[in-house]
């Protein structure tokens, strides 16, 4: 169905209480805006904070980021579904994301790695969506007034009870102060050894890996993984929680930082005494996103939050040793305070869009970290680099000990 008439679309809630003929979901958001359109993926409802994500690709992947805990994601690309889904392209078991919002129907799968439809995806993921609205307009009012909570309904019988989803919708307490990364961490240590997807062969597996990195799970995307142990990596994950003699327990000479969901000040209670302990004891760590936000955290920084956040994958970033300009992918509503950071750390990448931390070196140390994802290929391969360097400190680390 199309949109019902554009200036009715959000209307205050007196002047719309019920729904359009033919309406079968609805995004509801706090402040009691409506924006009608028809359901897609599981039935129900699910409430979070509404953001958008400017990729032309890469839908599946977005979808089950664990970053995307506790959100409801706009693509602001309108032809949503074209390579439709497989189970090579996820980033974790079970997506993390509450739901999502698009401006056209699901396009037909055309893509011959394409094993399901993206709305039998959905409806296996128990994913809500939302689908027939204008996208362009709700972008633009989360770029101009921030990204609000909200909640997103796909009701096929057209029954909405609206003052019960303004409820639920208000009620939702915002992504400040919760601490996500214990939902989407694993529940126990485990090793892995899958390497990067290869045109005609698949995933690989690590073969004789000659060096040991212990990856803190806050939420870690398999190609993360896949980059380290692609690189001769042996990769034990250990949970969020895991504490400094557990860590070091397992001997490893390097210590990732993974990304992750949720504001990094709660995840930080228990997070920040391990880092701390970890960069005294001297060995490399590199931190992606959560990661990095995490370890600004531990050095003495501080963490704010983003008026609407970055989401997508043509996000420039300047190195700041090298003057070289990166387009990454991106996905945080959080970022390091540039005018905080502690004496000894310094940025070492600012995005080109608004000037914000992009990445983290620290002075006489083997440790550094970005916000961005270089496991990601938006560049396509403009931030592989950064692994290699994660590599070369280990090696050098190594022979100095």
């Amino acid at each position: 169905m199309s949109d019902a008439p554009a200036d009715a679309n959000s209307r205050p809630e007196s002047r719309q209480p019920t729904a359009p003929d033919g309406a079968t979901g609805a995004l509801v958001l706090a402040d009691g805006s409506v924006f009608w359109g028809h359901g897609i993926g599981a039935t129900g409802t699910a409430v979070g904070e509404v953001c958008f994500n400017t990729s032309m690709t890469g839908y599946q992947e977005i979808l089950a980021d664990p970053s995307y805990a506790g959100q409801i994601i706009t693509f602001t690309f309108p032809h949503i579904g074209n390579v439709g889904t497989n189970d090579e392209d996820m980033e974790t078991v079970s997506p993390a994301a509450r739901g999502l919002v698009l401006r056209a129907d699901i396009t037909a799968p055309s893509n011959y790695r394409s094993t399901r439809d993206l709305g039998d995806w959905l409806r296996k993921m128990n994913l809500v969506g939302l689908a027939g609205i204008d996208t362009r307009r709700l972008t633009r009012r989360i770029r101009d007034g921030g990204a609000p909570n909200g909640l997103v309904c796909h009701a096929p019988d057209g029954r909405f009870d609206l003052d019960a989803l303004r409820a639920e919708s208000r009620a939702f307490p915002g992504l400040e102060g919760m601490d996500l990364a214990l939902e989407v961490t694993c529940r126990q240590t485990y090793a892995w050894d899958q390497t990067r997807w290869k045109y005609d062969h698949g995933f690989g597996q690590a073969e004789a890996p000659d060096r040991h990195v212990v990856a803190i799970d806050y939420g870690a995307k398999h190609n993360i993984l896949r980059s380290l142990a692609g690189l001769g990596c042996r990769v034990t994950v250990v949970p969020a929680t895991a504490t400094t003699d557990e860590i070091l327990g397992h001997g490893p000479d390097g210590i990732f930082l993974s990304n992750g969901p949720g504001d990094p000040a709660a995840t930080g209670q228990y997070a920040v005494p391990v880092l701390k302990d970890l960069v005294d004891a001297g060995l490399p760590i590199f931190g992606i996103c959560l990661g990095h936000q995490l370890l600004a955290l531990a050095l003495g920084g501080r963490t704010v939050k983003m008026h609407h956040g970055h989401r997508g994958a043509n996000h420039p970033v300047k190195d700041l040793a090298t003057g070289k300009v990166e387009i990454t992918s991106q996905n945080h509503g959080f970022v390091v305070d540039g005018e905080a950071l502690p004496d000894g750390v310094k940025a070492s990448h600012i995005s080109l869009f608004d000037g914000s931390v992009e990445g983290l070196t620290i002075e006489g140390r083997p440790i550094f970290s970005v916000q961005y994802h270089p496991e990601a290929s938006p560049g396509p391969h403009d931030s592989h680099y950064l692994f290699e360097r994660f590599i070369n400190m280990i090696d050098r680390h190594a022979k100095t000990d």
